[in-house]
């Protein structure tokens, strides 16, 4: 069964330089969180040490890390949105399908008048006490 969500993700995608389509979910907002991960660690490096091609392959370093860790965290946070849905959608079926029998979660019991234990509406202080 695909979600809304789902079907919204699979149908956009984006082009990267210009020439791959990617469809992938989180793969866009990882590749942007990427290239500024690469521009801050690359220009940080720089600024400390002023060595261009060192600078580089830190910004580059920088990329990859925070890429596939925004990439991670995205795809992970879906997951568990995704198990979410699909809990609340089994719930919506049960509900339908149990509603108005014995084992509906909405109906409660009738209290037993043979049940010990004065009623919960009641007052419970103890006639003793001042």
């Amino acid at each position: 069964m695909i979600m809304a969500g789902e079907e919204e993700d699979r149908q956009k995608g984006f082009r990267m330089l210009g020439i791959l389509d990617v469809k992938t979910p989180c793969a866009r907002e990882a590749v942007l969180h990427g290239a500024g991960g690469a521009v801050v660690s690359g220009l940080i490096h720089f600024l400390t040490t002023s060595r261009v091609r060192r600078s580089f392959d830190v910004g580059f370093a920088g990329f990859m890390l925070t890429t596939l860790g925004s990439w991670w965290y995205c795809r992970t946070g879906r997951a568990r949105l995704l198990v979410q849905q699909r809990v609340l959608q089994d719930g919506l079926k049960n509900k339908v399908a149990f509603e108005g029998t014995s084992r509906d979660p909405g109906t409660k019991t009738p209290r037993d008048p043979g049940q010990l234990g004065p009623p919960e509406t009641m007052n419970t202080r103890d006639p003793q006490s001042p």
